[in-house]
């Protein structure tokens, strides 16, 4: 994690509804956090994601992810390298 932040402020807490988010740990489970944000976030959450996690944290995810299916991986892959999230 880029910060100490125990727990993003944007990040919406029904992306890991499952999760008991008092005891969450977002600097450990960054790959579950990662896969939801870029699953079903929004803009306002994909910058909130780049500013807690590190580049090669989010590009590893995508590599490594059975989650997200190819179309979504290479969105992801394409989307961060462009302009849009420091356009927003």
């Amino acid at each position: 994690m880029k910060t100490e932040s125990k727990k993003p402020d944007i990040i919406n807490p029904q992306l890991l509804w499952e999760y008991d988010l008092e005891t969450f740990n977002y600097l450990k489970s960054y790959k579950i956090v990662i896969e939801r944000v870029l699953e079903r976030g929004n803009l306002e959450q994909w910058n909130e994601m780049t500013m807690i996690y590190t580049r090669s944290q989010i590009l590893d995810t995508i590599k490594w992810s059975a989650q997200l299916d190819k179309r979504d991986k290479d969105f992801s892959k394409l989307f961060l390298n462009s302009d849009f999230l420091n356009a927003a």
